[in-house]
């Protein structure tokens, strides 16, 4: 079975967001193996310099790095990164499955995004929009992707 580990920064705080995250989990249960490990984000200055927001990146980012295990595949989220339709998506979630590696890594970021030392260690950038959305919200929007891909590769019916 596929392990999925989702790492982030920050903890879910609304109601809806959990009831959501919850929701999309249990679907998922059917596909692969879910994991969310929540890691605490670095409180933010009132004031931010360039200095300040690369160590607050840097910090977090190492906590990231060290519940990554050396033999996964790790896509981290990212403006930068490769945009999909759900179509290529469910079929990089597949070629990822059947010819790298059976344990994937998905990564969110903190408010202020991810290292450059994280982002180059990543074996891939994904970006969902050009837009800036909540990073708890975009946690929302990864586990909906992947129900959406694991039902395409079933061949399962799921709107569009």
């Amino acid at each position: 079975m596929l392990h999925i580990n989702i790492i982030c920064i920050g903890k879910l705080k609304e109601q809806y967001l959990k009831d959501a995250l919850n929701e999309y989990s249990k679907r998922l249960s059917k596909y692969c193996s879910l994991k969310m490990i929540e890691l605490p984000d670095e409180k933010l200055p009132d004031i931010l310099n360039e200095n300040i927001i690369n160590k607050i990146k840097n910090i977090e980012s190492d906590n990231i790095l060290s519940h990554i295990k050396s033999d996964s595949y790790t896509i981290a989220l990212d403006l930068h990164g490769k945009q999909f339709s759900s179509e290529e998506f469910s079929s990089k979630i597949e070629d990822i499955a059947l010819n790298k590696n059976s344990n994937i890594n998905f990564i969110i970021g903190g408010t202020l995004g991810l290292s450059d030392k994280l982002l180059k260690q990543s074996s891939e950038l994904i970006c969902f929009s050009k837009m800036t959305f909540p990073h708890q919200l975009i946690r929302i929007f990864l586990l909906e992707q992947l129900f959406r891909a694991f039902k395409i590769l079933s061949n399962e019916k799921y709107h569009h």
